[in-house]
């Protein structure tokens, strides 16, 4: 079997909702689709069984296969089907006990009392066992010493090869594996209705459906489960992401051939027996981080005959030649703040997941109501977020509803309380209303299959939110971008040490370093460099070996003391970008050990607005977002200015009164201008004569990510 998507679910016969918080011993599914590892948790049973739902739907309307494994018995030891139903056939127990167990969507069920029933129609006590000491079922021991019934084995022939293996009889307390099937069985027999047709289940059918279906073992390969587990992670999640994982990698065939094993009667636990071929085909399959190709030593080289470059068309050019560099790996969705996606995040639910009600009121069929004054007698009862009302509510009667709660069946309309008077049995109001009102359709925001986000996107705290109600666990993004940083020059000193006055304060590197960090990336201060050549080549080896891009400050212009130019013009790879623009000067820009170096200015003010226009989208790029131009907008000058032709300009500006004003001075020395600014004014690269009130457009740091 070729399996498109491995689904592994690790159940629970919880009879509450577990915590809203992840915890143990409630239920994870894991996917693996061999481009990611993916995992999901849910409280109740009904909404793990909507997610599985609508991932079947998703997998059909695509054409995919799927392989899912739930860790319950699929079958009972022989002879117990056929007691019950009169044949042999595990889906046909399926099919009776799904007749009989009720289980809300509140995880409220009467699994006991059922195993009770059947206990009570066999001969001797048992063979089911286990209850709370407060439920008083008389056919139902708390003990498994206290049974008489030996119709059947206590164990079947796969449970007898994994001595750890529960039987299947046993109810409650830890282990209760029965009380899992109990609930369980009732749940795929749903699912087999639902998807008719569609569904194979091993071993009883032969699995050439779309969908096949896998009884599975959590700690079949408890091995590889421990050495994955940390001190922080829910070995239950590890469980199904490594069961998924493993299952996937394996070559179809071996797949095939495993899930056609197993007693057609009393059914098979997947790769029992084959647990050193799941370890080395999940030790095979295991990617290391994706390392995308270098790029090339020539990677900014410009055209023959290019002399002062126009800012939009240095940036093209840096656009064309600049491309991810960074590898990818999974992360859990809550740890995400910063990243950059590698691929779409596509949504796993819909949300809303379900059709519910958008405001405290009453619900009720519209087609009872219409113009004019109304009243509809209450039912009892309520429909709540989180506590759904089970019933209908038949048509002409209306249901006291709450914010956020599931419109029950019968209900298509609410009325806000507020328009309305009760009197507890009925509520009276004026019509018409219309159809739908105050309420909030299935999947109206996001639809299973929906991109929430593209690839190249930095996630935000927002984001987090979104790919959360989705459904995601976890998602696929890059490696943050390591960028190392150094400044050059011997007269240069750290801000505390400087003592005279022929030092000059680095101040390009505490600046450059914030910047960085602020961007999501990781940076690496490489110091201050002295104005040697072989210091300077050992600082850029050191880089290169360290980092994914470099940036430096000084020594990159054609003066004595310029080694950084000189050296990365003997990789051959130095090009001198003579950018026209104010403040700035050329930028250098060259690769060394395969990594990308940025040269730029060793004035403060020049460094800053070229480390902003240039190498922010630039670095952002190489990171694996999407090329990222800043967003301004256009308010009145608050000052006037006559500009030449031939350069870009960028002021130091603020926004008061709604209108731009900048910096008294141009002077690209005056470093406190960048913490008086609150932003950028970019004037075009033609003339100009600005005039106070004239529109100016205005960069704002936070366009720049700061």
């Amino acid at each position: 079997m070729k399996a498109d998507a491995v689904l592994m679910v690790d159940w629970s016969a919880r009879s509450a909702p577990s915590p809203a918080r992840p915890v143990a011993d409630a239920i994870w599914i894991g996917e693996a689709d061999g481009q990611a590892v993916t995992d999901s948790y849910h409280r109740t049973r009904h909404a793990a069984m909507a997610a599985l739902e609508a991932r079947v739907s998703l997998a059909l309307g695509r054409g995919e296969r799927l392989l899912i494994g739930f860790d319950f018995p699929f079958a009972y030891p022989a002879g117990f089907a056929r007691t019950l139903t009169g044949t042999d056939d595990p889906l046909a127990l399926w099919d009776w006990l799904a007749e009989r167990i009720e289980d809300g969507p509140d995880n409220g069920n009467n699994r006991f009392e059922v195993a009770a029933a059947i206990n009570r129609t066999l001969t001797g006590i048992g063979p089911f066992w286990g209850r709370p000491a407060h439920l008083d079922l008389a056919d139902l021991p708390t003990h498994g010493s206290t049974r008489t019934c030996t119709l059947f084995a206590e164990r079947r022939e796969v449970e007898q090869r994994l001595k750890s293996t529960q039987p299947c009889w046993k109810l409650y307390t830890t282990g209760s594996v029965g009380s899992q099937a109990l609930l369980g069985l009732p749940r795929l027999a749903a699912l087999r209705r639902r998807f008719s047709g569609q569904i194979a289940v091993s071993p009883f059918e032969p699995a050439d459906a779309p969908i096949v279906l896998a009884e599975i073992f959590p700690t079949l390969l408890d091995k590889v489960v421990r050495a994955r587990t940390g001190s922080d992670d829910i070995r239950d999640r590890v469980q199904v992401r490594t069961l998924a994982e493993a299952f996937r990698a394996l070559p179809p065939r071996r797949l095939g051939e495993m899930l056609g094993e197993g007693d057609p009667v009393e059914g098979w636990i997947l790769g029992i027996g084959h647990t050193d071929e799941l370890d080395a085909a999940l030790a095979e399959s295991a990617p290391g981080p994706l390392a995308p190709p270098p790029l090339s030593d020539d990677c900014f080289a410009l055209p023959r005959g290019t002399d002062w470059t126009p800012v939009d068309t240095a940036l093209a050019e840096l656009r064309a030649r600049i491309r991810p560099v960074t590898g990818t790996g999974d992360i859990a969705v809550a740890e995400a703040e910063g990243r950059v996606l590698a691929r779409d995040a596509v949504a796993r639910r819909a949300h809303p997941p379900g059709a519910n009600a958008a405001v405290d009121g009453y619900g009720f069929a519209h087609a009872a109501t219409g113009a004019g004054p109304q009243e509809l007698p209450l039912l009892a009862g309520r429909a709540a977020a989180g506590a759904p009302f089970g019933g209908r509510v038949p048509e002409g009667c209306a249901l006291r509803i709450l914010t956020g709660a599931l419109l029950p069946e019968g209900v298509d309309t609410v009325i806000l309380e507020e328009d309305t008077a009760s009197d507890g049995e009925r509520i009276a109001f004026h019509g018409p209303l219309r159809r739908g009102a105050n309420t909030r359709r299935a999947g109206e925001d996001i639809a299973p299959a929906d991109t929430v986000l593209p690839a190249g996107r930095r996630l935000t705290p927002a984001d987090l939110a979104t790919l959360s109600a989705a459904g995601l666990g976890r998602v696929t993004v890059h490696r943050p971008l390591r960028v190392a940083v150094l400044s050059t020059g011997d007269e240069l000193a750290e801000g505390g040490d400087a003592d005279s006055p022929a030092q000059t304060v680095d101040a390009n590197r505490p600046m450059l370093l914030a910047t960085l960090a602020r961007w999501g990336m990781v940076p690496l201060d490489l110091g201050i460099v002295p104005d040697d050549p072989d210091a300077v080549r050992a600082a850029l080896d050191r880089a290169a070996g360290e980092a994914d891009a470099i940036l430096t400050s000084g020594g990159a212009s054609a003066g004595d003391e310029d080694h950084m130019s000189r050296l990365l013009s003997e990789t051959g790879s130095m090009a001198t970008w003579r950018v026209a623009l104010k403040p700035g000067r050329p930028l250098a820009l060259g690769m060394w050990g395969g990594v990308p170096v940025f040269g730029l200015p060793g004035n403060p003010v020049a460094a800053f607005v070229c480390t902003l226009i240039f190498a922010r989208p630039a670095l952002l790029r190489l990171a694996g977002a999407d090329w990222a131009a800043p967003e301004g907008f256009d308010l009145p000058a608050a000052f006037a200015k006559r500009k030449k032709p031939g350069r870009r300009e960028y002021l130091r500006a603020r926004l008061r009164d709604g209108r731009a004003e900048v910096f008294a001075s141009e002077g690209s020395g005056r470093i406190t201008s960048l913490s008086w600014a609150e932003g950028l004014v970019e004037l075009p690269d033609g003339a100009a004569e600005i005039a106070e009130g004239d529109p100016v457009r205005f960069l704002p740091y936070g366009s720049f990510g700061l």
